[in-house]
């Protein structure tokens, strides 16, 4: 058996493979309901012989929307239509994840195929929140959060991750990466703050410290709790690798189980070195200097490549979108690839077994 079609047990939830949906945002909900096309979406992950299905960021409140189309579970009635995600999953033995997030500076823009500008507030957008007023390249300068602001905030994501459960998703993850509100206040670039939650290196990671144990406190250990973060904002001066492994000690030492590692999305000033499996060396770095377990993300394309990152140990697991989303049952074909054999769903395996 291959390493990536091995079970791996994650805090209080074992998967039953290491090959894992990455969560992609569709910008295709109604008043941060997911709709018809979320459930073809997500369903073709799960019959697709997926481990961990990870639903896109879904915004703890409506401010904390990239779009007006985002999915959100700011509200009990979205966390109910989101649960239909987590019970068709688990029939089909696939663990569902959810990302909890807030967009920062970066919200209230058009959906990418609209051309991703920000929306006036009279055009039905509304005033972005930051750490500091400092405004993400293009967007207007947002409003600099207040202490109280950051109580409610601080609140909001426990909401979120309490309606997560009583969903009955199997991971909640802490969306603090690619430039949004909890990076933010992680990156110097984009923190200017002067009080306790700016300045130091302590004091920029404050906020997410403090959120991931206020959320661990209402997620049980019979869940997991992740934490995705941009591992580097591959900028000189901006937050990088070794703060990300400190910071993973802290998470770690706060009850997060797992810290999902992608990078950038700070500022368009970034220079990422692009090339296949860019972002693993962050992974390995972290799970093996922080000691937490990591997932590694980014142009992961082939089985072979996948087998390759996870042998040795040093990532636990791998998420892929863009591969996924080109063959929804890229882990059936990555398991015949690698020699294994992962069942279909029972409504097509008899498609696949010789008949006389």
């Amino acid at each position: 058996m291959s390493k990536l079609f091995s079970e791996l047990t994650v805090g209080g939830v074992t998967f039953k493979n290491r090959a894992w949906v990455s969560p992609m945002c569709q910008y295709s909900a109604v008043n941060g309901l997911i709709q018809d096309w979320h459930a073809v979406h997500y369903g073709a992950f799960i019959t697709g012989g997926a481990g961990l299905v990870m639903v896109e960021a879904s915004a703890v409140h409506p401010d904390g929307r990239i779009t007006p189309a985002d999915s959100g579970i700011w509200t009990d009635q979205q966390a109910q239509v989101l649960a239909e995600i987590p019970r068709f999953a688990h029939r089909q033995g696939t663990k569902a994840g959810i990302q909890i997030a807030h967009a920062g500076r970066k919200a209230s823009a058009k959906a990418p195929w609209e051309g991703g500008a920000q929306v006036s507030v009279g055009e039905g957008g509304w005033q972005s929140v930051a750490p500091s007023a400092v405004a993400f390249e293009g967007f207007t300068e947002p409003t600099a959060l207040s202490l109280s602001d950051i109580a409610l905030l601080r609140a909001d994501f426990v909401a979120a991750a309490e309606r997560a459960i009583s969903a009955d998703f199997d991971v909640v993850e802490i969306h603090s990466a690619h430039g949004y509100l909890l990076h933010e206040f992680l990156s110097p670039i984009s923190n200017k703050r002067t009080d306790e939650y700016g300045g130091s290196f302590e004091n920029r990671i404050r906020l997410l410290c403090q959120i991931a144990s206020e959320v661990r406190m209402v997620v049980p250990a019979t869940r997991a709790l992740f934490v995705r973060i941009s591992a580097s904002d591959w900028i000189e001066g901006g937050w990088g690798i070794d703060d990300s492994v400190a910071l993973s000690r802290e998470l770690k030492a706060r009850g997060v189980d797992l810290v999902d590692c992608s990078s950038g999305g700070t500022s368009l000033a970034q220079k990422i070195e692009l090339g296949p499996g860019y972002q693993v060396q962050f992974a390995r770095q972290i799970q093996q200097e922080a000691g937490i377990l990591t997932n590694a993300v980014g142009l992961i394309t082939t089985a072979e490549q996948a087998e390759a990152i996870l042998e040795d140990g040093t990532v636990a697991a791998v998420m892929i979108g863009r591969s996924m989303l080109g063959n929804p049952r890229w882990p059936i074909q990555a398991a015949a690839d690698l020699g294994d054999e992962i069942p279909w769903p029972n409504q097509y395996a008899r498609g696949f077994t010789a008949r006389s």
